[in-house]
């Protein structure tokens, strides 16, 4: 069995291997996952545990 690298953007859906893993800025307690080109087109993203939207 193989292991993929990388893990699915929050934004996009799209597993990658160059991203970005922050907490929440809002709840502080859901990862943010976010591939670099949703973060250098500013695509939305929102928080599992709380709903919060960010660029």
């Amino acid at each position: 069995m193989a292991v993929t690298p990388g893990k699915v953007c929050v934004s996009c859906g799209r597993l990658t291997d160059k991203y970005v893993e922050f907490k929440c800025p809002s709840c502080g307690s859901s990862t943010i996952i976010r591939c670099y080109h949703c973060r250098e087109t500013f695509t939305k993203y929102k928080c599992k545990e709380c709903e919060f939207e960010g660029p």
